[in-house]
């Protein structure tokens, strides 16, 4: 991917006001990041409590072959020893906070503020990266025209690994996701024309921006790649009832948001009177 940009120094002060702690290169070195012909990524980790497998993420960014990448961690106000292990990297972070937040959707559009990437990658504390050249082979594989990157994941619990790929954007994609997050690369000219993550969705933000992109016509490139790991210990993973009706309500709160059409609603207004059903006999059976 060509970028015939002048290079230039881009900063951001921290955006953190009156927070619990913060820290990082933005903090303490107060030096400009200086952007050049390669594309810059930005990863951004939002973390609550997630001292058990945090310092794997970190690690499998920090390795990464790629080097023009800025890594920024967004915590929640852990109390169990996961800023301890953040302040250990301190140095080779870009910038990190800790404070309370309205939730996942606010601590990702926390990052977004903080970001100068010219791609923004969201791998959370229970995800890392395939192997040291995961960024690296993603570049590669980007176009000029490139607004989404989605590539294949690993998807891991307790009866081993298996592999999910990007469905993309359909027809499908009006009743169910068609990408995971942890294995996409969004362009920030995005967050610019449609917004960033509705804070109103605590599970379901993604979908529901996935479903924004699509109504603008915005397409993304699939490729069958492995990018990153993903366990299956975060809310969205969890298949007890009551966290799945939570996912459903919220997915059917996108649908109300971007139905449009009458003819949509009435679609939606039927899928939901049998798919509800549908799920809850099979959570029964399962």
């Amino acid at each position: 991917m060509q970028d015939n940009r002048a290079p230039c120094s881009i900063w951001r002060l921290p955006i953190c006001q009156g927070c619990v702690e913060e820290g990082g290169r933005r903090v303490t070195e107060q030096q400009p990041l200086i952007k050049n012909s390669n594309p810059l990524v930005t990863i951004v980790t939002v973390v609550f409590n997630g001292a058990q497998y945090i310092e794997q993420t970190i690690n499998s960014i920090l390795s990464q072959t790629y080097k023009y990448i800025e890594y920024i961690l967004i915590d929640g106000g852990s109390t169990d020893g996961t800023i301890n292990i953040i302040k250990k990297y301190d140095k080779d972070l870009e910038y990190w906070v800790s404070e309370p937040d309205a939730g996942i959707a606010d601590a990702m559009n926390k990052g977004i503020a903080l970001s100068s990437g010219d791609f923004i990658l969201f791998l959370h504390a229970d995800d890392f990266l395939i192997d040291e050249g995961s960024i690296a082979l993603a570049v590669s594989l980007l176009k000029q025209s490139t607004a989404i990157a989605a590539f294949n994941i690993i998807f891991r619990n307790n009866n081993g690994d298996s592999v999910l790929k990007p469905r993309g954007f359909n027809c499908w994609l009006n009743f169910k996701t068609g990408l995971l997050h942890q294995g996409v690369l969004c362009s920030s000219n995005i967050f610019e024309r449609i917004g960033w993550f509705d804070t109103d969705f605590s599970i379901a933000m993604d979908y529901e921006f996935w479903l924004r992109a699509y109504r603008e016509g915005i397409m993304p490139d699939l490729f069958p790649q492995t990018l990153c790991i993903m366990r299956d210990t975060g809310v969205s993973s969890k298949r007890d009832w009551p966290t799945l009706r939570r996912r459903f309500s919220e997915e059917r709160m996108a649908h109300v948001k971007h139905a449009g059409s009458r003819w949509m609603r009435m679609v939606y207004t039927l899928y939901w009177l049998l798919y509800l059903p549908y799920r809850y006999l099979k959570n029964c059976l399962a």
